[in-house]
């Protein structure tokens, strides 16, 4: 397919790559309130599901970033423009996640598609929508695109996907993120990361993990050798990350799928906008707007409407549920 022309055009402020990035996260203020549903999985572990419910036919599936969570405040923030649109939503809470921590040494990671898996078997199961759709968002976007590439038999019900600031390429990104002007995050990553997985040990002490590598890790690399790679059996970071990028699976993607990753985004490296493979995918549509950040998406910051990305994902919804 054609690259998309991105209708977004930002106000002078969010031409500033790092304020589109933090804006929501910092002043986004509106609440929403969940229904809560835990659900088992078969390494006798456990997935929280929040449940937005309008009663509509349709159901998005939201997925969040790294150490994020349903409470991120741009899943907050999408799921209450869907719903005031009527249409239903499950923000999910990767293991680990949802404010309780889950019963295995291992949590999660950027290709772990298993849980999607078991997700919408119980959506299946469960309740009777006429059309799913799963909304990822940077690693759930990574996520996202992986499952719709990798999976044989999708559900009838999914109709397709949307994948925003999606790192398709897990090794590109994590080089990006270790340059200078990204400090700032990986530093909020590794703290959280770090933190979560030294309690980890000392739920689980007998964990060959290397504490003192863990202790010391400042960048993915570090993280992803001490600790991903081991505890779900990759040889190393790279393995881990060559198998896990979704940009080899997009070629596979046979159901209407949206990617939309800013061009300023400073978490993607040059190899995070998959061209080559939407040009050769019919279901495949790319929109790379000059503008938007990492997750930002911001419009005018005097102004009403911030839901530039919100509204684009409501678009492209009822543009395949309608098909």
């Amino acid at each position: 397919m054609p690259i998309i022309e991105s209708s977004y055009k930002p106000s002078f402020l969010f031409k500033n790559v790092h304020l589109n990035t933090v804006h929501k996260t910092l002043f986004y203020s509106r609440k929403n309130s969940y229904r809560r549903e835990q659900i088992r999985t078969d390494d006798n572990d456990f997935l929280d599901l929040d449940f937005s419910i309008i009663n509509s036919e349709t159901i998005v599936v939201a997925l969040h970033g790294l150490e994020g969570s349903s409470k991120s405040k741009y899943i907050i923030s999408v799921v209450n423009h869907l719903n005031k649109n009527n249409i239903d939503c499950i923000a999910i809470n990767f293991r680990g996640c949802s404010g309780e921590d889950n019963n295995n040494m291992y949590s999660y990671n950027s290709g772990q598609t298993e849980d999607v898996t078991t997700i919408i078997n119980y959506i299946l199961n469960n309740y009777n929508y006429k059309n799913i759709v799963l909304l990822g968002y940077s690693m759930g976007g990574n996520i996202t695109l992986k499952y719709l590439g990798e999976t044989c038999k999708i559900p009838s019900q999914i109709k397709g996907g949307i994948a925003i600031s999606t790192p398709c390429d897990l090794e590109g990104s994590s080089i990006a993120l270790s340059s200078w002007y990204n400090t700032i995050y990986i530093k909020r990553f590794m703290r959280s990361l770090k933190k979560k997985t030294l309690l980890k040990l000392e739920k689980f002490p007998d964990c060959k993990l290397d504490k003192k590598a863990i202790a010391k890790a400042k960048t993915f690399t570090d993280f992803d050798n001490a600790v991903t790679a081991p505890l779900f059996g990759y040889k190393n970071a790279q393995d881990y990350w060559r198998q896990c990028s979704s940009k080899q699976f997009l070629k596979d993607i046979k159901l209407p799928t949206l990617i939309i990753n800013a061009l300023d985004d400073t978490f993607l490296s040059e190899s995070c906008y998959p061209f080559n493979e939407a040009k050769t995918n019919n279901n495949l549509f790319l929109e790379t707007p000059k503008y938007g950040g990492h997750v930002g998406f911001n419009t005018s910051y005097f102004g009403n409407d911030l839901l530039w990305s919100e509204n684009r994902i409501l678009n492209y919804i009822n543009h395949i549920i309608s098909k």
